[in-house]
């Protein structure tokens, strides 16, 4: 029950993350490091593989694998959160503090997790011990 719950959160999030990396590109870019290639591209890439992501979790045929997307997803973007933390990166005008970055930066292994958790590819730490 709570497994299931946190996947529809989880879906609604990516969902409203992907449409806003699509219709609103800005913030996504600035925080992007200069060393990723075609950043608008991949911003574009990134929106479209969170709505699919999404998609694919709440299909049972499908959630394995969304899983494994959302979580290496989660990993690959890790980076434009440490530059958007490091380097200051002001959004909507002003700079967010470190009240904001530290526990956002700490935050994403566990949301790696989730998604796999809650696409049942792991079931750690809620194994049964024999």
């Amino acid at each position: 029950m709570i497994r299931s719950g946190l996947r529809v959160i989880l879906a609604i999030i990516y969902l409203g993350a992907g449409i806003l990396h699509l219709t609103s590109p800005r913030g996504f870019l600035a925080i992007t490091p200069d060393w990723v290639p075609y950043p608008a591209l991949v911003v574009a890439f990134t929106g479209v593989a969170e709505i699919l992501g999404a998609i694919g979790l709440m299909i049972p045929q499908t959630r394995k694998w969304a899983a494994f997307g959302l979580a290496l997803y989660a990993l690959c973007v890790w980076p434009a959160n440490f530059n958007h933390a490091i380097n200051g990166i002001a959004l909507g005008g002003e700079p967010l503090g470190w009240w904001y970055h530290g526990p956002r930066l700490m935050f994403q292994p566990i949301l790696i997790w989730l998604a796999l958790w809650v696409g049942h590819v792991t079931d750690w730490p809620f194994v049964k011990l024999r």
